[in-house]
């Protein structure tokens, strides 16, 4: 059995997916829950980067919301696209004094966070996504069709 069809067996694809999604959203789900818990602290911080409140609020909004999407697999493409976007709008806004070693690290890991949402809105989220199985119920139980069975020709056919 080679390598490859090893992987297939094993599914391994889409346990990569999910870990990969587990470990991208980790960092939004965790300061987002930061931000919320912390709100006061947040938006004195905030405000002092010229970010007021309104903004504050869609950030831990997107934060949770696309990052728990993420996670999840719940319209995971979407979610890693905003995120992804996010990511960028981070780094070009706040992360870009590279003199200090501080910055040039975080805007090298906003841009790093983009690449893996936007492989993942290309890759999607796997089989092992709540959209697989919601999918899996929407379609309901697969009926076949009846078949008539035409004696003389030992044919068959569907009703008509």
């Amino acid at each position: 059995m080679t390598p490859t069809e090893l992987a297939q067996k094993l599914h391994a694809r889409d346990v990569v997916l999910l870990a990969g999604r587990l470990l991208l959203s980790l960092i939004f789900v965790h300061e987002g829950l930061q931000l919320a818990t912390h709100f006061e602290g947040a938006e004195k911080a905030m405000a002092a980067l010229g970010v007021g409140t309104p903004l504050l609020l869609a950030t831990i909004a997107l934060q949770l919301g696309a990052g728990l999407s993420v996670a999840l697999g719940i319209l995971a493409r979407l979610g890693a696209i905003g995120l992804g976007l996010f990511c960028l709008m981070t780094a070009g806004l706040f992360h870009t004094n590279f003199a200090s070693q501080n910055e040039l690290l975080h805007f090298e890991k906003d841009l790093a966070i983009t690449g893996g949402m936007f492989i993942l809105a290309l890759a999607g989220s796997g089989r092992l996504s709540v959209d697989r199985v919601l999918a899996g119920f929407a379609k309901g139980p697969k009926i076949d069709p009846p078949v008539e069975q035409h004696l003389s020709a030992g044919e068959r056919s569907l009703p008509v």
